[in-house]
């Protein structure tokens, strides 16, 4: 009994000192698999619903803009900066209060986000923390928990992101967030249709919201097994194109 006793003993002490997996080294493997370091420095453009979308990204620079036509046939371009934004009607800048800047901002930087993602969790604002593991259809998950520091974090720098990394391939396969802009809320994705666009790794999602707002965003793992989640849209991103600066 003593020797079975400190075998027991013995596989728990081994347990115990195993360390505990790096957010950082999650993510620098993750980062490798969804394009490696030179997508830091390279031009996308996707189209999103109805509209046009261009990102450019060179030396911790970047010009992100929105190409659409209003209901009168204007033609829109939002152009959004590390330092302004500016929106274009027919060519001409438009003044804009700045509750318009804030919105336009937002929007065109969070479709450019969600695109570029898990590559915008390098930036220095971003906080990192491994919360564990998950599992989902049988598949095992590290669990990556994002909050952002006020300073460098943007307007909603008070959101909170839940990451779900594949534990074999390193794949971004899911993530879910919390946010407080327009009343608030919970969202949950599932990445799908990954595809190869030179050497960027990217995805389409199904978008979905919890029955129940209380279940914190952590177990969305869990809570998604469990058919918690409502499916609302799919996220399409079409015509993608990828060069290097």
């Amino acid at each position: 009994m003593k020797y079975y006793l400190s075998i027991f003993s013995l596989g728990l002490l081994i347990t115990s000192c195993t360390p505990r997996p790096s957010a950082e080294t999650i993510l620098a493997k993750a980062i490798e698999v969804h394009g490696g370091p030179k997508v830091a420095n390279s031009y996308v453009s996707f189209d999103f619903r109805d509209k046009h979308y261009k990102a450019n990204y060179a030396d911790g620079n970047f010009t992100l803009s929105r190409h659409f036509s209003d209901t009168l046939g204007n033609k829109i371009i939002d152009k959004l900066t590390n330092s302004s934004f500016e929106r274009y009607v027919n060519d001409t800048i438009i003044p804009l209060t700045d509750e318009w800047v804030t919105k336009y901002s937002n929007s065109v930087n969070s479709v450019v986000y969600f695109f570029r993602l898990p590559h915008n969790l390098q930036d220095p604002a971003a906080n990192l923390d491994y919360i564990g593991k998950g599992s989902i259809d049988g598949v095992s998950y590290n669990k990556i928990k994002v909050s952002f520091s006020e300073e460098g974090g943007g307007e909603d720098f008070d959101d909170l992101f839940v990451y779900w990394f594949n534990d074999e391939t390193y794949t971004l396969d899911y993530f879910a967030y919390e946010y407080a802009t327009s009343g608030g809320g919970k969202r949950f994705r599932k990445a799908f249709n990954k595809r190869n666009e030179n050497g960027l790794l990217v995805s389409d999602y199904i978008n979905y919201k919890p029955k129940d707002l209380k279940v914190n965003i952590e177990e969305y793992d869990i809570y998604f097994s469990e058919n918690g989640l409502i499916k609302l849209s799919e996220i399409i991103n079409k015509n993608v194109k990828v060069t290097y600066n």
